[in-house]
C-alpha cells in the first residue's frame, strides 16, 4: 500500500508538472494572440465625428442644439452596441440588435438632416454592425450591401459628389466586413483552443483508463493465480512434498512472467498471446481443483484479436477461480473467415456481490472471494471489444453456471481445427 501511494503521488505530480510545463510555455504567448481586439479598440474610431462636431461649433449645422443632441445620441448608442457585443452576458441576447436598430435610425436621421461630414457616421454604423454576433454571416453580408448602397446613394443625392458617394459606400461596406471577419477569426481561434484543451483532457482520461485496465488485467489475474498456487502448496506440503514443490515452482514462474509483462506494459510493447493465456488458464484452473476443457478451432488470428481474446480468457478464468466455486470450466474458441467466438462456461455460482445473501445478491460459495458482479474487469473488456467492433456478454448459463461470450471480427484465413 505504501509503494502504491508513493507511485500514485509521483504519477500525479508528474502529470501536474507536465501539464503546467506544456500549457505554461504555449499558453502565455498564445493568449496575447488569441485575445483579439476588445471593446475599447473601437472607441477611437469615434474621432471620425470630429468633422460633425466642428460643424456644430462653427454653426454650420443649422440648429446646434439639435445637432449636438444627435451627435450625443449616436455616440451613446455606438458605445452601447460595442460594449453589449463584447459583454459575455449580453452578446448572445437581443439587446445588441435593438441597440443597433436604434443606432441605424439615428444615423439616417442625422445624415439626412445635416449632410456633409455627417455621412461619415455610416462607416461607424457598419463597424458597430460587424461587432454584433447575431448578424454575422449571411445576414451581415446582406445588411452591409444594403447599408453601403443606401449610404452611397444618399451621399451622392445630398451632396452631388460622385467620388464622395463612392467613398462613403465603399468605406461603409469595408469597415463592417473587416470588423466582422477579424472578430470571427479570433472567435474561431478561441474555439479551436478550447477544443484542443478538451481533446488533451480527453486523451489523458483515456490513457489513465487504459492504464487502470491494464494494471487490473495484469496484476488481478497474476495475484489470483499466486494465491491459488500458495493454497495448493499449503495443502500439499504435509502429505506430498514433491507436488508442493511443483506448485511452488509454478508460483515462481508466474511471478517472473508477471514481472516481464509489467516491464513490457511500461515500455508499451506488450502483446498478448491467446495460446499462452490458454495454457495459463489451464494451469490456474488445475491448481484450483477445477476440471478444465479447452477447445480451439479455426485459422490463426491477427495479433490484435489474439491480444483481446487473451484478456478475455485471463479475466474470465480469474473470475471463475475467485468467485464461482465451480468444479468444471470449458473454454471454446471458434474462428471462421469473418468472426471469432470465445466462450468460457463454468458450473459455479458466477460472480457474487458479497459474502452473504442479500437482496439482489448471490450467496457466496465456500472459498469464493467476494467481488462485484460484472466488475471493472468485464466493464473494461466490454469497452475494449466494442472499440474493436466486437461484443462481450456475460451472465448465468441456464439453471446453474456462468458464461462469458466474446465475439470479434477477423480477416479471412485457412481453417485449422485443433483440440487442446
Amino acid at each position: 500500500m505504501e509503494l502504491t501511494r508513493r507511485w500514485r503521488g509521483r504519477r500525479e505530480g508528474a502529470d501536474d508538472g507536465a501539464g503546467r510545463h506544456s500549457c505554461g510555455a504555449a499558453t502565455q504567448p498564445a493568449e496575447k494572440v488569441e485575445k483579439g481586439p476588445g471593446r475599447y479598440a473601437f472607441l477611437p474610431w469615434l474621432l471620425m465625428g470630429l468633422g460633425a462636431f466642428s460643424n456644430i461649433i462653427h454653426g454650420r449645422s443649422g440648429n446646434p442644439w439639435l445637432a449636438g443632441a444627435g451627435l450625443l445620441a449616436f455616440n451613446s448608442l455606438y458605445v452601447s452596441v460595442v460594449f453589449a457585443a463584447f459583454s459575455p452576458r449580453r452578446r448572445d441576447t437581443r439587446y445588441p440588435l435593438y441597440a443597433l436598430a436604434a443606432l441605424a435610425a439615428v444615423t439616417f436621421a442625422i445624415a439626412l438632416g445635416f449632410g456633409g461630414e455627417w455621412f461619415l457616421f455610416f462607416p461607424l454604423l457598419s463597424m458597430a454592425s460587424g461587432t454584433v454576433r447575431a448578424i454575422r454571416g449571411k445576414p451581415l453580408g446582406i445588411w452591409l450591401i444594403a447599408l453601403s448602397g443606401t449610404a452611397g446613394f444618399l451621399s451622392g443625392w445630398h451632396d452631388a459628389t460622385p467620388w464622395g458617394s463612392f467613398g462613403i459606400g465603399y468605406g461603409t461596406f469595408l469597415s463592417g466586413m473587416v470588423t466582422a471577419t477579424v472578430l470571427s477569426l479570433f472567435d474561431t481561434i478561441q474555439q479551436l483552443r478550447a477544443t484542443r484543451q478538451e481533446l488533451a483532457r480527453s486523451a489523458v482520461e483515456k490513457e489513465r483508463l487504459r492504464f487502470s485496465r491494464d494494471l487490473h488485467d495484469l496484476l488481478g489475474h497474476t495475484l489470483s493465480v499466486v494465491v491459488v498456487k500458495a493454497e495448493a502448496v499449503r495443502r500439499l506440503a504435509p502429505r506430498n512434498l514433491d507436488a508442493a514443490l511443483a506448485q511452488a515452482a509454478d508460483i515462481e514462474a508466474v511471478g517472473r512472467q508477471a514481472l516481464t509483462e509489467i516491464r513490457e506494459a511500461v515500455s508499451g510493447y506488450r502483446e498478448g498471446s491467446l495460446a499462452t493465456e490458454l495454457d495459463r488458464a489451464r494451469s490456474a484452473l488445475d491448481g484450483a481443483g477445477i476440471e478444465v476443457v479447452v477447445r480451439r478451432a479455426g485459422p490463426p488470428l491477427p495479433p490484435q484479436a489474439e491480444a483481446l481474446l487473451g484478456w478475455v480468457v485471463r479475466e474470465g478464468v480469474t473470475n471463475t477461480v475467485r468467485h464461482s466455486g465451480a468444479t468444471r470450466c470449458e473454454i471454446d474458441v471458434h474462428a471462421d473467415g469473418d468472426r471469432v467466438r470465445l466462450t468460457i462456461t463454468d458450473d459455479g455460482h458466477g460472480p457474487v456481490s458479497s459474502g452473504a445473501s442479500d437482496a439482489g445478491g448471490t450467496t457466496a460459495p465456500p472459498g469464493a472471494v467476494p467481488g462485484a458482479v460484472g466488475g471493472t474487469g468485464l466493464i473494461g473488456l466490454t469497452e475494449r471489444l466494442a472499440a474493436a467492433g466486437g461484443t462481450l456478454r456475460s451472465g448465468p448459463d441456464g439453471r446453474r453456471g456462468f458464461r462469458v461470450t466474446a465475439e470479434l471480427p477477423v480477416g479471412a484465413g485457412d481453417l485449422a481445427d485443433t483440440e487442446e
